[in-house]
């Protein structure tokens, strides 16, 4: 079909004749779009505009759909890496400020707990209706408490779940975070609320908003237990007549 008219026996140029270069360009722009052989060879024997641009628009959907694929599969990515990278660089036993940047969330309904209740009867009431909720499971799971208060007295009970996902509407706002580890089981948090609360005494520090805990180790990334990596942060601020 595209045999050259004429071909240079010294320099192997190649000639074609106008119609086949149309014909060229037809079939090669339709191949780099993935359309089929036999859809090209199709359209190639009777084609109309109204025909071409009936299949272009089918491929400009499905192309923004696979688009938004990409995107949300990158933000999941994107978080997991961020999460485990930070596991793999900390020291699980300190407390100390670090400086955080803004993170979006989604924040769940409130939980209700019923006496004798853990931390799982309200998490899996809400995976069940997670996707009327507009929830993303893929994302990481974490936990909300709305102030230390409620930290300190039950840290395995988080007021809230929160969720990493680029579209939330809850905004982790940047700024200076008291921030601790716990290493074991989901809800095993040892004594963090004491040595956080402590360290903020003895650096004259004001415990500020909620508390976040995300899992920068769990399921997805070890297969044991024990080693899940908990990170709790707070915000702070200084007391006054002191530096920070």
């Amino acid at each position: 079909m595209f045999s050259p008219l004429l071909r240079n026996e010294k320099t192997n140029y190649r000639y074609y004749t106008s119609a086949q270069l149309l014909a060229l360009n037809f079939v090669t722009v339709l191949s780099t779009l993935d359309i089929p052989l036999e859809k090209i060879a199709k359209l190639r024997a009777e084609r109309s505009p109204d025909q071409l641009l009936e299949l272009l628009q089918t491929l400009e959907n499905n192309m923004d759909m696979e688009l938004r694929n990409l995107r949300l599969r990158y933000s999941i990515v994107h978080a997991r890496r961020d999460l485990i990278t930070m596991g793999m660089k900390v020291n699980d036993s300190a407390v100390s400020v670090v400086d955080l940047e803004e993170k979006a969330m989604i924040l769940w309904p409130s939980n209700e707990y019923k006496p004798g209740n853990t931390f799982l009867e309200p998490l899996s009431k809400l995976i069940n209706v997670a996707p009327g909720l507009r929830i993303n499971l893929d994302f990481p799971v974490g936990g909300y408490h709305e102030n230390f208060t409620s930290f300190a007295k039950a840290p395995n009970l988080p007021d809230n779940f929160i969720s990493i996902d680029p579209e939330g509407t809850h905004k982790v706002k940047a700024g200076k975070y008291l921030v601790g580890y716990a290493r074991g089981y989901y809800a095993e948090f040892g004594d963090l609320p004491e040595r956080m609360e402590r360290y903020a005494e003895e650096n004259a520090l004001t415990l500020v908003g909620p508390v976040y805990t995300m899992y920068l180790f769990e399921e997805i990334s070890t297969q044991d237990p024990s080693q899940y990596l908990a990170r709790c942060s707070v915000a702070v601020k200084k007391r006054k007549n002191t530096e920070m």
